[in-house]
């Protein structure tokens, strides 16, 4: 028994889902992103002031990398019950997760006030902001895939992916503010505190645009072929996969999950390569300011922002995979020039290797939230989406930094950091590569077949839109 397809919503309440979706994945990524910068530049020595400071440095993106730890912890449950109970209701508590943890970190005492004990404090509370990130993504671009036009998602489905540019073009913006009408000792006592209190405001105007708009259609009619499933009795291995979604996927989509957790791999890298680390390598190796370093994020990530739909429109007409490997292979070709610009020192060249590097890393980004939607069945979409790009996270963004600093401590030089981005490249690109083409995949008509038959044996051909 399949209940009507349901048309989809005029192109207002599109954009008001869009907005939704955009402004949450905003402030999600500024809070997450700011912790990022903030490790970088001062926590090193607010919070671990009795280290050398590359090893401060690297303490503090210990600190970083642990919220990535939990990412996988929140898209298990985030996707388990996000595919059960609906994808807005665990969009609003994401939200409130992670605004409540960066708003604290505004208020945490330093190691100069309470010990040892600030560090553990700022490790519980990025813990807490790993878990709430790890339930957002998929929520946020499930709500957007399965609301769109099909002919059109990866357009709209791009979106709130231009929320992670966002956020980091917010987060940057307002620590390059600070750090140039501020001293340094204001900045290092006082001010680094404010862009976090910030969070507060920000997740109180989220919560009043993502509480406005309906849940997913798509995910309705699932629920509703579900319960219809149950009244006539469905199969064994049926009831099992309504109770644990993450089951079925392990079982239908392992495939799948691989997938994407490689596809990740160069995308999330040279993401953190290109935006976090440089602040340490730009600063300590080529002799350039702060705030150069942080103008020149700022500066790409507004062309990152304004690029992402871009791609995500072109993989609706040439293919998701095409416009995926583009962007892996170009971050991969790109590592080398990059860092041989920045070393130059000068504001226009490590403009342009941040810009270029970004550009490229959106070819990836782009599709990926259409790409990885149109994977998964609906009734196990939240989680499949959600585990294949989270738990990739912890391999790929979360040691990023570190592995990045600690290579540059070892030898001194970019080569080895370049060859470990490359490294990742050629990961996505044998991943993507034997992946099947998903533009052309209905999501309802995922959702039907998945019933009857592991979706990963279907050919690709079988869903049209």
């Amino acid at each position: 028994m399949a209940s009507a397809p349901t048309a989809p919503p005029p192109p207002a309440n599109l954009k008001r889902i869009v907005a939704a979706s955009l402004i949450g994945t905003t402030i999600e990524w500024y809070d997450f992103f700011l912790y990022g910068s903030a490790a970088a530049l001062v926590f090193n020595k607010l919070f671990f002031p009795d280290s050398d400071p590359l090893v401060g440095t690297l303490l503090s993106f210990l600190t970083y990398a642990v919220g990535f730890a939990a990412r996988p912890i929140g898209a298990l449950v985030f996707g388990h019950y996000g595919d059960r109970l609906g994808r807005k209701k665990l969009l609003v508590l994401s939200l409130l997760l992670m605004g409540g943890a960066t708003f604290a970190i505004g208020l945490l005492p330093t190691h100069a006030t309470i010990g040892s004990a600030a560090p553990v404090l700022l490790t519980v509370l990025r813990l807490v902001q790993g878990f709430a990130l790890g339930g957002e993504w998929g929520g946020a671009v499930l709500l957007v895939s399965e609301h769109g036009d099909a002919r059109r998602r990866g357009f709209w489905a791009s979106w709130p992916q231009t929320g992670a540019p966002a956020g980091q073009l917010l987060a940057t913006g307002v620590l390059s503010l600070l750090t140039a009408v501020l001293s340094e000792s204001a900045f290092g006592s006082w001010g680094w505190r404010i862009p976090f209190l910030l969070s507060g405001v920000l997740v109180i105007v989220g919560l009043w645009i993502r509480l406005s708009v309906d849940e997913s259609p798509v995910f309705k009619q699932a629920l509703a072929q579900a319960e219809a499933r149950k009244s006539t009795r469905a199969a064994e291995a049926d009831a099992v996969a309504e109770k644990l979604p993450l089951v079925s996927v392990m079982r239908h989509h392992w495939r799948d999950v691989l997938v994407a957790m490689g596809a990740r791999m160069a995308e999330n890298i040279s993401y953190y390569v290109i935006t976090a680390f440089i602040l340490v390598y730009a600063t300590t190796s080529a002799g350039v300011s702060k705030q150069t370093a942080l103008n020149a994020v700022l500066i790409a990530s507004a062309v990152h922002f304004a690029v992402i739909p871009g791609w995500g429109a072109l993989s609706d007409r040439i293919g998701r995979r095409p416009v995926y490997l583009l962007g892996a292979a170009g971050v991969g070709l790109w590592m080398f020039p990059f860092f041989s610009l920045i070393d130059t020192g000068g504001f226009g060249n490590l403009l342009l290797a941040v810009t270029v590097g970004l550009v490229l890393h959106g070819a990836m980004y782009a599709p990926q939230a259409a790409f990885f939607s149109e994977m998964f069945a609906t009734r196990m979409r939240y989680s499949g989406a959600s585990i294949g790009a989270q738990f990739a996270s912890v391999a790929a963004g979360a040691p990023a930094p570190l592995i990045a600093t600690a290579l540059l401590d070892a030898y001194g030089s970019s080569t080895p950091i370049a060859l470990y981005v490359i490294s990742a490249a050629i990961l996505t690109l044998i991943a993507v590569g034997v992946a099947k083409e998903t533009r052309h995949r209905d999501l309802a008509d995922v959702e039907r077949s998945a019933g009857a038959e592991p979706t990963a044996a279907r050919p690709a051909d079988a869903h049209t839109v």
